[in-house]
């Protein structure tokens, strides 16, 4: 057999609970709108192309994702479908204006930017990153800015310059997995460590804004060791978290080791709860940009997203709806808890 044959028969199947529901009314009203206003001005965004498994929601509810920086990364970590360059092409100088131009078209109320990482740039795209956030806002004012941000290389002052009175509600940045394999899931230039570093200059920097991070499980962590790195982010000023199972874009891709049940996520999303996170969303489902609006108004106090016309991507011991209780969810040990 061939290496590709080898690791396609390897893969594992998805499991039974892999499923989540449509909207319906309001909601689906307003994902078909969104869905006419992309097709008809010939827009792209993540949610799209990257196939995610809540668009339906999250665009029902007035949330999209964006990419900018370009289409290709300078990193190559283990589970992104992303491509890689060592020199990207130039960035784009009328992207700013272009992306100001969809988010007012698609008529959102929520809008996070993500990026690639521009390890070719001096200030690792930060200037341009911002140049995008404030053509937006000028154009539309009343829509809620969340950036979903690399680390810049670990240059703290190119995150000072970025940060500096933008408009934003959430800064965030995913440290993707546990400490312990950085170096089997992320690019060489990447670690919690550096991660968790900007998180903590972040929230050093605009104590005003929420702090959000995102972890991806299945790939070889224990069920304690999530705990632990939620703990570690949650000491830098993180504030809003979100859990989710990791998928396998191909067969060139990092393999899923596991995919833990449902009743663990609840029990990772009532351990964040109980650290003092004001939003979280765990589930097998869930994306790091998941329901990303009400996320935000959930972290300034309104009601939590697990229990606000539940999909099934994210499952809580809040909502009586995912056929849990507390009693029958597994115990974590977690040191110095």
């Amino acid at each position: 057999m061939s290496v590709e044959e080898r690791r396609k028969g390897h893969r594992k199947r998805l499991p039974d609970w892999f499923r989540t529901s449509l909207p319906t009314g309001i909601a689906q009203v307003r994902f078909n709108e969104t869905k006419a206003n992309v097709s008809k001005h010939g827009l792209h965004t993540v949610c799209e192309e990257a196939r995610c498994p809540n668009i339906h929601d999250c665009w029902g509810r007035g949330t999209a994702t964006f990419m900018v920086a370009g289409e290709v990364c300078t990193r190559g970590c283990r589970f992104c479908a992303v491509g890689t360059e060592k020199i990207p092409p130039p960035l784009n100088p009328e992207e700013p204006t272009e992306l100001a131009e969809a988010v007012d078209r698609m008529g959102l109320t929520h809008v996070v930017i993500t990026v690639v990482n521009r390890d070719d740039l001096p200030d690792g795209g930060a200037a341009h990153y911002r140049a995008c956030i404030e053509a937006v806002h000028e154009r539309s004012p009343e829509v809620g800015l969340e950036l979903l941000c690399s680390d810049l290389d670990g240059n703290l002052d190119a995150l000072a310059e970025l940060l500096e009175d933008l408009p934003l509600r959430v800064f965030a940045h995913n440290v993707e997995c546990i400490p312990r394999l950085d170096s089997k899931v992320r690019d060489a230039r990447a670690s919690f460590e550096q991660s968790l570093r900007v998180l903590s200059e972040a929230h050093r920097l605009r104590p005003d804004i929420r702090i959000k991070s995102s972890i991806m499980v299945g790939i070889g962590e224990s069920d304690e060791e999530v705990v632990d790195a939620m703990r570690l982010l949650r000491s830098a000023g993180v504030e809003m978290i979100t859990l989710g199972q990791y998928l396998q874009p191909s067969w060139k891709h990092l393999a899923v080791e596991r995919f833990p049940e449902p009743a663990t996520f609840a029990t990772w999303d009532q351990a964040a709860r109980e650290m003092g996170f004001t939003a979280v969303a765990s589930g097998p489902l869930v994306r790091s940009s998941y329901r990303a609006g009400l996320l935000w108004e959930e972290a300034t106090g309104a009601e939590p997203v697990v229990s606000r016309g539940s999909t099934g991507s994210a499952i809580s011991h809040l909502n009586p709806q995912n056929g849990l209780s507390s009693e029958s969810a597994p115990t974590i040990a977690t040191r110095g808890r």
